[in-house]
């Protein structure tokens, strides 16, 4: 690769601020004596600007659907945190940035019977149970999901009262209070410190340490913010290959408990990543399969079915079948 080329591959990341220590020093030299790198970097900084700021006159910026790609695969994982929560702040900030492109559209329909603002209120109650194990104080009035209760039943009762509450207000409101709580996760010892957070709880039905945890809010905030993405008309990278891969293998990790020691051995590979034989230890391996990584998330956050998914499959077909099948049953998303 060039140095034109390397460049021009961390135009994004300069104009949020989050070039490494080692690259701040390459990009200001090269465009100073670039003009068609000076003005991508000026474009950029613009783009970061109005995604800082209140648009003009109430007006949403033109921002094109490229330039909101760029900046969605730059964002900065700040505030610092963790290796495990590292993920959850990237997400955090992908919302932040994709939220401008709401304004005016909120009413559009997302995802299930949600529109944009029902969406965003749906993530303000999915963080809700992490911050209360934390001890951060619920946003929205009600009753959050409580231990000794059903979790899946509690969990549909409360999605609903918080964005019943959240459509009597306005759209800025609910942003706020998403904003403010995921702020508080982000803030919390347990974010910064890994020997705090390796402690186990359960949430959502899953025992997991906490750290495991805030890779789950990582998860399903980015699910959405791909959802209203796409309900938008723009396209929403995946996470960071390092933040992916955290994804993946915390995904693996429950799909091979939620198989069973007794399911049928299944070689299983995710490009990019290491392999996993899942199912029964006591059997040869039965068959084969290798998913993309992004492809394998959207599986398990329900949003490809067994027989959507691109795949590569060899050997016992219903091996096969079953771990597909079982991984897109983990959704509830």
């Amino acid at each position: 690769m060039s140095d034109h080329d390397a460049v021009r591959d961390l135009l994004a990341a300069w104009a949020f601020g989050a070039l490494p220590p080692a690259e701040q020093q390459s990009v200001p030299a090269h465009v100073a004596e670039c003009e068609t790198c000076a003005a991508e970097a000026a474009r950029l900084r613009e783009t970061v600007r109005l995604l800082d700021g209140p648009a003009m006159n109430g007006t949403p910026p033109p921002a094109t659907s490229d330039v909101l790609s760029a900046a969605l695969r730059a964002r900065p994982a700040a505030p610092r945190v963790a290796a495990h929560a590292a993920p959850y702040a990237a997400a955090v900030a992908g919302v932040k940035a994709l939220l401008p492109e709401a304004e005016g559209r909120w009413g559009t329909p997302v995802v299930h019977d949600w529109d944009v603002h029902a969406t965003l209120a749906h993530l303000l109650a999915a963080d809700e149970p992490l911050a209360g194990r934390l001890g951060i104080a619920p946003r929205v009035p009600g009753t959050p999901v409580a231990d000794g209760m059903s979790w899946d039943d509690a969990w549909d009762r409360r999605t609903a009262e918080v964005i019943a509450h959240e459509h009597s207000r306005t759209p800025a409101q609910t942003v706020d209070d998403w904003a403010a709580q995921a702020a508080a996760l982000l803030a919390a010892p347990e974010a910064r410190v890994p020997e705090l957070a390796a402690r186990a709880t359960e949430l959502m039905g899953v025992r997991l340490p906490v750290a495991d945890h805030y890779v789950v809010r990582a998860f399903e905030t980015w699910i959405h913010t791909d959802d209203i993405g796409r309900a938008l008309g723009l396209t929403v990278p995946p996470p960071p290959a390092g933040y992916l891969g955290q994804l993946v293998r915390l995904a693996v990790r429950v799909l091979d408990l939620a198989l069973g020691p007794a399911a049928p051995p299944v070689l299983f590979a995710v490009d990019g990543d290491q392999q996993w034989v899942l199912g029964s230890e006591d059997e040869p391996v039965h068959g084969e399969l290798a998913l993309d990584p992004v492809d394998f998330c959207l599986l398990v956050g329900g949003r490809h079915t067994p027989d959507q998914v691109p795949h590569r499959a060899t050997g016992d077909e219903g091996a096969v079948r079953n771990v597909l099948e079982r991984a897109a049953s983990l959704s509830w998303l």
